[in-house]
């Protein structure tokens, strides 16, 4: 992440009204993936809760972090079409938890920003084709990760080896937001 956007993250005063970096991550990732470009004047409030007003006091600060926003989509988008994604740094697995918090974060963050493009997934991945499977793929993995007690009860009422399949689930996640976002990227691109 630039580290322009950590920076203005560890600020105190705006940590507690700002998403967690992790969880930045995540929703600005959801973006990025997203069929249609989404102007981020429709979006950059979600990331201090929605609010009208911003919890900048002043014009260049909510420039700067608008800009730090920005690069990372930048960022983002361009490693999901090359299929160059990977995991944060600080998202992974964990021997006690299952995954870091910043995982759990990430998790969340992208379910929410899926949130906000659900329509355009929906109307260019119909229920009942390949892509919708391909979408619902992606969605369930970043659910179970979101919340991996749960994943590893259901998993283990199948019989499954929860471990094993989560650390599948978990090492697949590059390879299935870079194949996602491009296929959503050819179905719109013609």
């Amino acid at each position: 992440m630039s580290s322009q956007l950590s920076v203005i993250l560890e600020n105190p005063e705006l940590a507690e009204q700002l998403l967690p970096e992790a969880q930045t991550r995540g929703f600005v990732t959801a973006m990025a993936a997203a069929p249609h470009v989404l102007d981020p004047a429709e979006w950059l409030a979600f990331l201090w809760g929605g609010e009208e007003v911003s919890p900048f006091t002043t014009q260049e600060d909510l420039e700067s972090y608008a800009n730090a926003i920005i690069n990372l989509w930048n960022e983002t988008r361009e490693s999901l079409l090359l299929n160059t994604w990977s995991w944060p740094e600080d998202c992974a697995l964990d021997d006690k938890e299952l995954v870091t918090e910043a995982t759990r974060d990430f998790s969340e963050g992208l379910l929410q920003g899926w949130q906000l493009a659900r329509d355009d997934w929906e109307t260019i991945m119909p229920e009942d084709t390949e892509d919708s499977a391909l979408l619902g793929g992606v969605l369930l993995s970043i659910s179970l990760l979101y919340d991996p007690e749960n994943a590893m009860q259901a998993l283990s009422e199948e019989g499954a080896d929860g471990l094993a399949q989560f650390e599948e689930i978990f090492k697949s996640v590059p390879l299935m937001l870079c194949g996602l976002s491009q296929r959503a990227h050819a179905l719109t691109s013609n």
